[in-house]
């Protein structure tokens, strides 16, 4: 048995001695959004700290918690507040939780996050369904020794983001009346937001938004084959040419005001997945 693979079994195997839920579709929630975890009926809730092997969230709107429960009619799980490369954290650590996550039988996996618009055609406070990404952390988390009993050393990506999920998503937005954007999110280290040059370089290279998250568990989840759905709230617009100065708050703020048809859309499509 690999180390890894201890360590997400001693992990799966704590969480599953404090609850009876069997969860199939896992839920990342990230800037802004967390409290949807609230709504998860018949629920169990467990520290990061608590978990084996878990890191602990440090930033701020991020509540640390695994959440565990059912909703529109299917049992979840929940991270409540995300880990990120910024942090400190390598990719390992910033994903085990999906690997975890699986171990409990999760085979479906929504990753939502709050990220910078660079397409002129979006706004502040849209959603958008990521339909590819590009990694720019200048990192992976599956470099080192491949688990083969978790996924395959060269695991392909040419459907990261399963695109039945996307089509879903697309159907539900549709019966609800939610306006959704579509495109390709860039994912960078972090902490310090974008110069004008580099949102210049992102934009030319195909990327619509540009976020700190999101882009680690997706290739974790798709190592190990689990089906990936990941939805953007752009809470800023990081245009070059009109570029303004920015902070975490206004972030959230904007992650809030967005947060009633963010929740709406992610309940139904918990529900029709």
């Amino acid at each position: 048995m690999s180390e890894l693979g201890s360590k997400i079994r001693e992990a799966v195997k704590y969480i599953t001695d404090q609850t009876e839920h069997k969860p199939s579709i896992g839920l990342i929630l990230g800037s802004g959004l967390g409290d949807f975890a609230e709504e998860i009926e018949e629920a169990t809730k467990i520290n990061y700290s608590e978990i084996p092997h878990f890191p602990v969230s440090t930033v701020e709107g991020h509540a640390g918690k695994l959440v565990i429960g059912t909703m529109s009619g299917k049992t979840v799980v929940a991270m409540q507040g995300r880990f990120h490369f910024y942090e400190g954290y390598s990719l390992q650590q910033v994903t085990f939780p999906v690997r975890v996550m699986k171990g409990l039988g999760v085979g479906q996996m929504i990753v939502t996050n709050a990220c910078g618009g660079m397409n002129p055609d979006f706004e502040a406070g849209d959603l958008m369904i990521i339909e590819d990404h590009l990694n720019l952390t200048g990192a992976n988390p599956l470099i080192g020794p491949n688990e083969n009993e978790l996924g395959p050393r060269f695991p392909d990506m040419s459907t990261a983001y399963t695109p039945e999920m996307i089509e879903l998503v697309k159907s539900v937005a549709n019966e609800e009346g939610i306006t959704l954007q579509q495109g390709v999110y860039a994912s960078i280290s972090g902490p310090a937001y974008m110069t004008r040059a580099e949102l210049k370089m992102l934009r030319t290279l195909g990327s619509d938004t540009v976020g700190m998250s999101t882009v680690p568990e997706v290739i974790v989840a798709r190592h190990m084959d689990m089906k990936t759905l990941g939805i953007s709230c752009i809470t800023d617009m990081a245009i070059p040419e009109e570029l303004e100065p920015l902070s975490h708050e206004q972030v959230v703020e904007v992650a809030n005001r967005t947060k009633p048809k963010f929740k709406q859309l992610l309940r139904s499509v918990i529900e029709k997945v």
